[in-house]
């Protein structure tokens, strides 16, 4: 049986991201019920985002016990899952307040899911790395770029709701600076010649924190002020 050392601070990282994402997930779940019927596809979608969180920072901290190593694979098998939804949430939190097009909705889970994808294979030595790395970068600036200039964008500055317009502020501020963990990390591995000693994966369990905990929070929370606008109005 593998057990806890005392200063190993990457196994109760790991600890600390399981434990708050199993929290996170179960708040998502039953806030459901919270909201107005138009917001619970978005809450959903996230609370299922930090399910699959659970599998992977659980497989993950089982094979740092083992070893003192995470194989990058751990990390990217959650990420591939959990990030297309997450788009996926925002945009049905956005398409809510107004129209979005059908075309928009398959950019988005296309590009996340390729994004994650070719840093997988550049990380893996299946690319070239610098290649992968430039090519994941301009997906994840393509995916700014519709939040920002795009229809979700223009959406939400249609909207009449101030709790969409700030709650929609704050998920891209996440996926703008929690996102950006990532390509870092891989940038270190790749080009900086870092061998992750456990260091990284806390970098990563911190993220978590914030890109898959805080986000799903922030989209209850905008679902929920919002439901609480529409029953006084």
């Amino acid at each position: 049986m593998v057990v806890y050392q005392t200063p190993d601070l990457t196994a109760a990282s790991f600890s600390v991201a399981l434990f708050g994402l199993a929290a996170t997930t179960v708040l998502l779940l039953i806030g459901t019920a919270w909201v107005d019927q138009k917001w619970r596809l978005s809450v959903a979608l996230c609370a299922i985002a930090a399910l699959i969180g659970i599998g992977s920072v659980y497989e993950a901290r089982e094979a740092w016990l083992a070893g003192q190593n995470v194989p990058v694979v751990y990390h990217y098998v959650g990420w591939a899952v959990s990030m297309p939804l997450q788009v996926i949430a925002l945009f049905f939190l956005v398409g809510a307040a107004g129209r979005l097009s059908a075309g928009l909705f398959w950019r988005l889970v296309i590009v996340s899911a390729l994004m994650i994808f070719v840093r997988y294979l550049g990380e893996a030595q299946f690319m070239h790395p610098t290649l992968a790395f430039l090519i994941g970068l301009v997906f994840w600036l393509y995916l700014l770029g519709e939040f920002y200039f795009g229809q979700m964008d223009d959406v939400v500055r249609a909207s009449t709701g101030d709790y969409l317009r700030h709650g929609y502020f704050w998920l891209r501020l996440i996926v703008t600076i929690g996102w950006a963990i990532y390509p870092l990390g891989n940038f270190l591995t790749a080009f900086a010649g870092m061998a992750d000693d456990g260091s990284l994966s806390v970098a990563y369990n911190v993220a978590d924190i914030l890109n898959r905990m805080a986000f799903g929070v922030a989209v209850l929370a905008t679902a929920l002020l919002s439901t609480g606008r529409n029953a006084h109005a």
